[in-house]
Protein backbone atom coordinates (compact mmCIF):
# COMPACT_ATOMS: atom_id res chain seq x y z
CA UNK A 1 0.00 0.00 0.00
CA UNK A 2 1.67 3.67 -0.58
CA UNK A 3 2.39 5.55 1.55
CA UNK A 4 0.25 8.60 2.31
CA UNK A 5 1.05 12.21 0.30
CA UNK A 6 -0.62 14.43 3.44
CA UNK A 7 0.45 14.31 6.84
CA UNK A 8 -1.35 16.23 9.70
CA UNK A 9 0.60 17.76 12.24
CA UNK A 10 -0.98 19.89 15.12
CA UNK A 11 -0.69 19.63 19.04
CA UNK A 12 -3.42 17.61 21.34
CA UNK A 13 -3.64 20.34 23.56
CA UNK A 14 -4.37 23.13 20.62
CA UNK A 15 -6.06 21.75 17.82
CA UNK A 16 -7.29 18.29 18.51
CA UNK A 17 -11.10 18.77 17.39
CA UNK A 18 -9.35 20.49 13.99
CA UNK A 19 -6.97 17.69 13.36
CA UNK A 20 -9.70 15.25 13.19
CA UNK A 21 -12.69 17.80 11.42
CA UNK A 22 -9.72 18.18 8.80
CA UNK A 23 -9.16 14.85 8.51
CA UNK A 24 -12.55 13.90 8.23
CA UNK A 25 -12.88 16.39 5.56
CA UNK A 26 -9.90 14.68 3.51
CA UNK A 27 -10.06 11.39 3.77
CA UNK A 28 -13.80 11.72 2.43
CA UNK A 29 -12.31 13.68 -0.32
CA UNK A 30 -9.23 12.13 -1.43
CA UNK A 31 -9.36 8.61 0.69
CA UNK A 32 -8.18 7.79 4.09
CA UNK A 33 -5.52 6.21 2.42
CA UNK A 34 -3.75 9.70 1.77
CA UNK A 35 -4.12 11.16 4.60
CA UNK A 36 -1.78 10.55 8.09
CA UNK A 37 -2.82 11.32 11.64
CA UNK A 38 -0.97 9.88 14.24
CA UNK A 39 -4.22 9.07 16.76
CA UNK A 40 -5.51 6.48 14.04
CA UNK A 41 -2.64 5.52 11.66
CA UNK A 42 0.10 4.22 14.05
CA UNK A 43 -0.74 0.83 15.12
CA UNK A 44 -0.49 0.05 18.79
CA UNK A 45 3.00 -1.10 20.29
CA UNK A 46 4.62 0.81 16.94
CA UNK A 47 7.36 3.24 18.39
CA UNK A 48 5.47 6.24 17.27
CA UNK A 49 8.50 8.54 16.65
CA UNK A 50 9.63 6.16 13.95
CA UNK A 51 5.89 5.86 12.38
CA UNK A 52 6.15 9.91 12.35
CA UNK A 53 9.55 10.37 11.09
CA UNK A 54 8.28 7.68 7.84
CA UNK A 55 5.24 9.24 7.33
CA UNK A 56 6.98 12.39 7.20
CA UNK A 57 9.30 11.34 4.75
CA UNK A 58 7.17 9.53 2.48
CA UNK A 59 4.50 12.41 2.17
CA UNK A 60 4.77 15.48 -0.29
CA UNK A 61 2.43 17.70 1.61
CA UNK A 62 2.33 18.62 5.12
CA UNK A 63 -0.86 20.37 6.94
CA UNK A 64 0.67 22.14 10.13
CA UNK A 65 -2.52 23.34 12.45
CA UNK A 66 -1.43 26.19 13.98
CA UNK A 67 -3.52 27.20 17.48
CA UNK A 68 -3.31 29.93 20.25
CA UNK A 69 -1.44 27.28 22.43
CA UNK A 70 1.07 25.72 19.25
CA UNK A 71 4.39 27.75 20.70
CA UNK A 72 3.66 28.57 23.59
CA UNK A 73 6.00 27.50 26.50
CA UNK A 74 5.77 24.04 28.00
CA UNK A 75 3.00 23.15 30.61
CA UNK A 76 4.11 24.10 33.69
CA UNK A 77 7.24 26.02 32.74
CA UNK A 78 7.42 29.97 33.72
CA UNK A 79 6.77 32.47 31.70
CA UNK A 80 10.18 33.52 30.42
CA UNK A 81 10.76 29.40 29.25
CA UNK A 82 11.34 29.14 25.26
CA UNK A 83 8.57 27.57 24.00
CA UNK A 84 8.60 23.77 23.52
CA UNK A 85 8.56 24.47 20.14
CA UNK A 86 12.28 25.45 20.64
CA UNK A 87 13.09 22.36 22.14
CA UNK A 88 14.18 19.57 19.63
CA UNK A 89 12.45 16.81 21.11
CA UNK A 90 9.76 18.31 20.76
CA UNK A 91 7.38 16.22 17.91
CA UNK A 92 5.90 19.24 16.57
CA UNK A 93 9.48 20.79 15.76
CA UNK A 94 10.93 17.01 14.43
CA UNK A 95 7.83 16.33 12.16
CA UNK A 96 8.35 20.50 10.67
CA UNK A 97 11.86 20.39 10.60
CA UNK A 98 11.73 16.97 8.43
CA UNK A 99 9.26 18.27 6.57
CA UNK A 100 11.21 21.47 5.61
CA UNK A 101 14.45 19.88 4.98
CA UNK A 102 12.49 17.25 2.97
CA UNK A 103 11.38 20.13 0.74
CA UNK A 104 7.62 18.84 1.45
CA UNK A 105 4.67 21.67 0.44
CA UNK A 106 4.22 23.03 4.28
CA UNK A 107 0.95 24.55 4.56
CA UNK A 108 0.20 26.17 7.80
CA UNK A 109 -3.33 26.51 9.09
CA UNK A 110 -4.61 28.82 11.66
CA UNK A 111 -7.59 28.21 13.67
CA UNK A 112 -9.25 30.42 16.62
CA UNK A 113 -7.07 33.66 15.66
CA UNK A 114 -3.45 32.26 15.83
CA UNK A 115 -0.90 34.32 13.46
CA UNK A 116 2.05 33.12 12.00
CA UNK A 117 5.46 33.20 14.49
CA UNK A 118 7.86 35.68 13.07
CA UNK A 119 11.54 34.17 11.91
CA UNK A 120 12.70 35.93 15.02
CA UNK A 121 10.34 33.91 17.21
CA UNK A 122 11.17 30.65 15.32
CA UNK A 123 14.11 28.85 16.10
CA UNK A 124 16.80 28.12 13.46
CA UNK A 125 15.52 25.14 11.77
CA UNK A 126 12.05 26.04 11.40
CA UNK A 127 12.66 29.67 10.09
CA UNK A 128 11.86 28.59 6.31
CA UNK A 129 8.43 27.99 8.26
CA UNK A 130 7.10 32.11 8.58
CA UNK A 131 7.31 32.52 4.73
CA UNK A 132 5.06 29.82 4.11
CA UNK A 133 1.57 31.67 2.82
CA UNK A 134 -0.98 30.37 5.37
CA UNK A 135 -4.38 29.37 5.14
CA UNK A 136 -6.81 30.84 7.38
CA UNK A 137 -9.48 27.83 8.96
CA UNK A 138 -12.81 29.95 10.24
CA UNK A 139 -15.13 27.30 12.34
CA UNK A 140 -18.19 29.84 11.37
CA UNK A 141 -17.38 28.77 7.03
CA UNK A 142 -15.45 25.78 8.27
CA UNK A 143 -17.22 23.79 4.91
CA UNK A 144 -15.89 27.26 2.52
CA UNK A 145 -12.52 26.98 4.16
CA UNK A 146 -11.67 23.10 3.79
CA UNK A 147 -12.98 23.71 -0.12
CA UNK A 148 -10.34 25.94 -0.71
CA UNK A 149 -7.88 23.71 0.90
CA UNK A 150 -9.10 21.04 -1.11
CA UNK A 151 -8.39 23.03 -4.22
CA UNK A 152 -4.29 23.75 -2.80
CA UNK A 153 -3.94 20.22 -1.80
CA UNK A 154 -5.04 18.97 -5.54
CA UNK A 155 -2.63 21.12 -7.37
CA UNK A 156 0.05 19.99 -5.29
CA UNK A 157 -0.43 16.57 -5.94
CA UNK A 158 -1.21 17.11 -9.29
CA UNK A 159 -4.64 15.65 -8.94
CA UNK A 160 -7.39 17.29 -11.35
CA UNK A 161 -10.00 19.29 -9.67
CA UNK A 162 -12.29 17.99 -8.10
CA UNK A 163 -11.16 14.81 -8.41
CA UNK A 164 -10.42 11.86 -6.33
CA UNK A 165 -6.94 10.41 -5.78
CA UNK A 166 -6.26 6.85 -7.37
CA UNK A 167 -5.53 4.64 -4.28
CA UNK A 168 -4.13 1.04 -4.34
CA UNK A 169 -7.34 -1.04 -3.90
CA UNK A 170 -8.32 -2.97 -0.54
CA UNK A 171 -9.03 -6.54 -0.60
CA UNK A 172 -12.64 -5.72 0.40
CA UNK A 173 -12.78 -3.21 -2.63
CA UNK A 174 -11.64 -5.75 -4.86
CA UNK A 175 -14.09 -7.84 -4.11
CA UNK A 176 -16.73 -5.25 -4.54
CA UNK A 177 -15.47 -4.64 -7.94
CA UNK A 178 -15.43 -8.16 -8.93
CA UNK A 179 -19.07 -8.70 -7.98
CA UNK A 180 -20.07 -5.67 -9.97
CA UNK A 181 -18.02 -7.08 -12.78
CA UNK A 182 -19.78 -10.38 -12.54
CA UNK A 183 -23.22 -8.76 -12.25
CA UNK A 184 -22.46 -6.36 -15.21
CA UNK A 185 -21.54 -9.65 -17.39
CA UNK A 186 -24.35 -11.58 -15.88
CA UNK A 187 -26.68 -8.62 -17.15
CA UNK A 188 -25.83 -8.53 -20.73
CA UNK A 189 -25.72 -12.48 -20.99
CA UNK A 190 -29.18 -11.75 -20.20
CA UNK A 191 -29.76 -9.12 -22.50
CA UNK A 192 -28.96 -11.00 -25.25
CA UNK A 193 -30.77 -13.60 -24.43
CA UNK A 194 -33.96 -11.38 -24.26
CA UNK A 195 -32.82 -9.73 -27.81
CA UNK A 196 -32.72 -12.92 -29.39
CA UNK A 197 -36.49 -14.38 -27.96
CA UNK A 198 -37.95 -11.52 -29.08
CA UNK A 199 -36.11 -12.00 -32.08
CA UNK A 200 -37.76 -15.49 -32.67
CA UNK A 201 -41.27 -14.95 -31.30
CA UNK A 202 -43.65 -15.21 -33.87
CA UNK A 203 -45.60 -12.49 -34.80
CA UNK A 204 -49.14 -12.27 -33.40
CA UNK A 205 -51.65 -12.29 -36.35
CA UNK A 206 -53.35 -8.79 -34.59
CA UNK A 207 -51.26 -6.52 -33.69
CA UNK A 208 -53.59 -4.40 -32.28
CA UNK A 209 -55.26 -7.36 -30.38
CA UNK A 210 -54.58 -7.94 -26.87
CA UNK A 211 -53.24 -11.00 -25.77
CA UNK A 212 -54.93 -13.30 -23.46
CA UNK A 213 -53.96 -16.09 -21.29
CA UNK A 214 -51.77 -17.10 -18.42
CA UNK A 215 -48.81 -16.70 -20.11
CA UNK A 216 -50.00 -13.39 -21.49
CA UNK A 217 -50.90 -12.40 -17.79
CA UNK A 218 -47.34 -13.84 -16.40
CA UNK A 219 -45.69 -11.65 -19.28
CA UNK A 220 -47.61 -8.32 -19.09
CA UNK A 221 -46.56 -8.24 -15.58
CA UNK A 222 -43.31 -8.75 -16.03
CA UNK A 223 -43.14 -6.30 -17.89
CA UNK A 224 -45.36 -3.62 -16.39
CA UNK A 225 -42.76 -4.11 -12.90
CA UNK A 226 -39.79 -3.25 -15.45
CA UNK A 227 -41.09 -0.49 -16.97
CA UNK A 228 -42.27 0.80 -13.62
CA UNK A 229 -39.56 3.53 -12.19
CA UNK A 230 -37.54 2.81 -9.08
CA UNK A 231 -38.75 4.07 -6.02
CA UNK A 232 -37.25 7.26 -5.26
CA UNK A 233 -35.27 7.61 -1.48
CA UNK A 234 -37.64 10.15 0.20
CA UNK A 235 -34.95 12.36 2.30
CA UNK A 236 -35.65 15.29 4.36
CA UNK A 237 -34.26 18.61 3.53
CA UNK A 238 -32.09 19.08 6.14
CA UNK A 239 -28.81 20.34 4.05
CA UNK A 240 -27.08 23.33 4.81
CA UNK A 241 -25.54 25.79 7.98
CA UNK A 242 -27.55 24.74 11.18
CA UNK A 243 -26.87 27.33 14.66
CA UNK A 244 -28.14 26.05 18.11
CA UNK A 245 -27.64 27.62 20.92
CA UNK A 246 -26.48 24.72 23.46
CA UNK A 247 -26.67 24.39 27.32
CA UNK A 248 -24.40 21.58 28.64
CA UNK A 249 -24.74 19.62 32.01
CA UNK A 250 -21.66 21.38 33.79
CA UNK A 251 -22.11 24.78 35.20
CA UNK A 252 -21.37 27.99 32.92
CA UNK A 253 -21.61 25.78 29.82
CA UNK A 254 -23.59 27.78 27.43
CA UNK A 255 -22.46 26.98 24.06
CA UNK A 256 -23.24 28.25 19.94
CA UNK A 257 -22.72 25.18 18.22
CA UNK A 258 -22.82 25.10 13.84
CA UNK A 259 -23.66 22.25 12.12
CA UNK A 260 -22.86 22.12 8.17
CA UNK A 261 -24.72 19.40 6.54
CA UNK A 262 -24.85 17.98 2.96
CA UNK A 263 -25.62 14.89 0.68
CA UNK A 264 -27.63 12.99 -1.19
CA UNK A 265 -29.73 10.01 -1.14
CA UNK A 266 -29.58 8.40 2.40
CA UNK A 267 -25.93 9.38 2.60
CA UNK A 268 -25.12 12.42 4.86
CA UNK A 269 -21.75 14.29 6.07
CA UNK A 270 -20.57 17.55 6.80
CA UNK A 271 -19.65 19.06 10.23
CA UNK A 272 -20.80 19.40 13.41
CA UNK A 273 -19.38 21.54 16.29
CA UNK A 274 -18.91 20.46 19.95
CA UNK A 275 -17.70 23.17 22.50
CA UNK A 276 -17.43 25.18 19.24
CA UNK A 277 -14.71 23.35 17.34
CA UNK A 278 -16.26 21.40 13.97
CA UNK A 279 -15.85 17.84 14.21
CA UNK A 280 -16.45 15.71 11.37
CA UNK A 281 -19.19 13.85 10.75
CA UNK A 282 -19.31 10.33 10.74
CA UNK A 283 -22.04 7.23 9.70
CA UNK A 284 -23.75 9.76 8.71
CA UNK A 285 -27.62 8.70 7.20
CA UNK A 286 -30.97 10.84 6.55
CA UNK A 287 -34.32 9.54 5.18
CA UNK A 288 -37.73 11.01 5.53
CA UNK A 289 -38.12 10.12 9.41
CA UNK A 290 -34.74 12.20 10.53
CA UNK A 291 -31.09 11.81 10.95
CA UNK A 292 -27.81 10.02 12.26
CA UNK A 293 -24.57 10.57 12.56
CA UNK A 294 -21.65 9.99 14.90
CA UNK A 295 -18.75 12.90 15.48
CA UNK A 296 -15.60 12.30 17.88
CA UNK A 297 -13.49 14.30 20.13
CA UNK A 298 -10.10 13.63 21.96
CA UNK A 299 -10.66 14.57 25.52
CA UNK A 300 -7.71 14.97 27.21
CA UNK A 301 -7.36 14.68 31.11
CA UNK A 302 -5.34 12.62 34.25
CA UNK A 303 -2.33 12.48 32.32
CA UNK A 304 -4.19 10.28 29.66
CA UNK A 305 -6.43 10.93 26.18
CA UNK A 306 -9.35 9.24 25.36
CA UNK A 307 -11.14 9.05 22.07
CA UNK A 308 -14.81 10.48 23.18
CA UNK A 309 -18.21 9.42 20.75
CA UNK A 310 -20.95 11.29 20.13
CA UNK A 311 -24.21 9.92 18.92
CA UNK A 312 -26.63 12.54 17.19
CA UNK A 313 -30.59 11.68 16.17
CA UNK A 314 -32.58 14.24 15.36
CA UNK A 315 -35.85 15.41 13.25
CA UNK A 316 -37.07 18.37 10.94
CA UNK A 317 -40.03 19.65 12.22
CA UNK A 318 -41.06 22.65 10.43
CA UNK A 319 -38.13 24.80 9.96
CA UNK A 320 -36.20 23.96 13.34
CA UNK A 321 -34.28 20.85 13.62
CA UNK A 322 -34.59 18.99 16.73
CA UNK A 323 -31.26 17.13 17.37
CA UNK A 324 -30.34 14.95 20.86
CA UNK A 325 -26.58 14.26 21.12
CA UNK A 326 -25.43 11.50 23.39
CA UNK A 327 -21.98 11.23 24.91
CA UNK A 328 -20.31 7.98 25.42
CA UNK A 329 -16.11 7.12 26.34
CA UNK A 330 -16.01 10.50 29.05
CA UNK A 331 -13.89 9.66 31.96
CA UNK A 332 -17.55 11.27 33.29
CA UNK A 333 -21.09 10.59 32.72
CA UNK A 334 -23.31 13.20 31.16
CA UNK A 335 -27.07 13.01 29.92
CA UNK A 336 -28.30 13.44 26.33
CA UNK A 337 -28.36 17.05 25.52
CA UNK A 338 -31.29 18.13 23.80
CA UNK A 339 -31.22 21.14 21.10
CA UNK A 340 -32.77 22.87 18.43
CA UNK A 341 -31.38 23.93 15.44
CA UNK A 342 -32.46 26.76 13.23
CA UNK A 343 -30.99 27.15 9.47
CA UNK A 344 -28.82 29.80 8.83
CA UNK A 345 -29.46 31.77 5.42
CA UNK A 346 -27.10 31.81 2.78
Amino acid sequence: MARPQIFISYRRDDTAGYARAVYDALAAALGADEVFIDVDDIPAGQAFDQAIAQSVRGSKVLLVLIGPRWWVARDGAGGAAAPRLHDPADFVHQELAAALAGGLRVIPLLFDGATMPTEAQLPPALQPLARRQALVMDARRFAADTASLLAVLREALGLPAGAAAVLPARPAAALRRRAWLAAGAVGAVLAAVALLWRAMAPVAPDAGAAATGPAASAVSASAASAAAPAPVLARAAVNGRWRAEVDYDWPNAHYTEQIELSGEGADLHGTASFLRVPRGILQGQVDADGLRFVTRTAETGGGAEREVTHRWRGRLVGDELRLVMQTEGSASAHRPVEMVARRVPP
